[in-house]
């Protein structure tokens, strides 16, 4: 694919970086999943620094690793994984406001804490929205992403946007309160299920007692834990909707916490729900991160999400 515009022309794309967006809405029915960026609140953060929507669609990059030349002069903002970050060899800071001008080589070394890091631009990159009104990038389901087949970054694409304006966005940092460290204890809230019943009380005590460590086997579609195996009473069910962060239970007992690219139904018991904030943060944990979970009440759960969701959808 060709474009006319210019843009940042991806040199190493690193082990998997895809244009992510707020994901598709209005597609389950049809069977295919949402997607989207994995964390919302470093994705939100990119964009904006820089002044962009919420829903407008950065980079996301897993493992780091990535180097890129700009073809114009643009703003870019970089969240997430704490990685090295250079411009023509020199070190720059993360969750803040970068200036580019044509030609400046861009460099993100390997994740020192965290797992992915967002590259967001002024004024959005120009992918074109597919299914759901989302640029999303779905591999499993060969949709979305920048030539809309689902495909990773490669060497040699290019991300058009646009060249900076005459007023480009004012220099900016995220508070460091707001920066969160990748390397603390992390809890998940976990809104309870209608299934609850089907779980022994000891299969309860265990899951909210005792700590699980992220399985290698863990991607975007689901995270699998290693830990006690929990007891689960009566057959499998009829398959039925899996909503965002479900917490199913398959035969050998080991919980899988269910995330943007999971299947639209299954069958196996669920626990309840790990809440959107809390996904956002295991978002960044890498493969052998230790987390424990904690109920929320669903009050709560929607209070800080609607929070959150009112903090970005301002206009800095």
């Amino acid at each position: 694919m060709t474009h006319s515009k210019p843009g940042l022309l991806i040199e190493k794309p690193g082990f998997l970086s895809l244009i992510q967006d707020a994901g598709r809405r209005g597609v389950m029915h049809l069977g295919l999943a949402t997607g989207g960026a994995m964390d919302r609140h470093a994705w939100a953060w990119a964009n904006y620094l820089l002044g962009n929507c919420f829903g407008a669609a950065a980079l996301e990059i897993t493992f780091g690793q990535v180097e890129f030349v700009s073809q114009l002069n643009a703003s870019i903002a970089i969240t997430g994984a704490k990685v090295t970050v250079t411009v023509n060899g020199a070190s720059q800071p993360l969750w803040a406001t970068l200036s580019l001008k044509a030609g400046d080589r861009v460099t993100l070394g390997a994740p020192r804490a965290g797992l992915r890091s967002y590259l967001a631009v002024a004024g959005g990159f120009s992918v074109a929205a597919g299914l759901g009104n989302s640029c999303a990038t779905l591999y499993r389901e060969k949709t979305g992403g920048l030539h809309r087949d689902g495909q990773p970054l490669k060497a040699g694409d290019l991300l058009p946007c646009e060249p900076q304006s005459q007023n480009p966005p004012l220099q900016r940092q995220v508070p460091v309160d707001w920066i969160p460290d990748y390397r603390e204890a992390l809890i998940l809230d976990v809104i309870i299920g209608a299934q609850i019943e089907r779980f022994p009380s000891r299969s309860l005590e265990c899951f909210f007692t005792q700590p699980y460590t992220l399985s290698p086997q863990s991607d975007r579609m689901g995270a699998r834990l290693n830990g006690p195996a929990l007891e689960v009473f009566g057959e499998r069910l009829i398959s039925e909707g899996i909503s965002l962060g479900a917490v199913q239970v398959p035969a050998n007992g080991l919980p899988i916490i269910l995330l943007n690219d999971r299947q639209t139904i299954g069958g196996y018991p669920k626990l309840g729900a790990v809440t959107p904030r809390s996904l956002d943060a295991l978002a960044q944990r890498q493969p052998g991160s230790q987390l424990q979970f904690r109920p929320v009440a669903l009050y709560e759960a929607q209070r800080r999400e609607k929070a959150f969701l009112n903090f970005f959808n301002k206009t800095l």
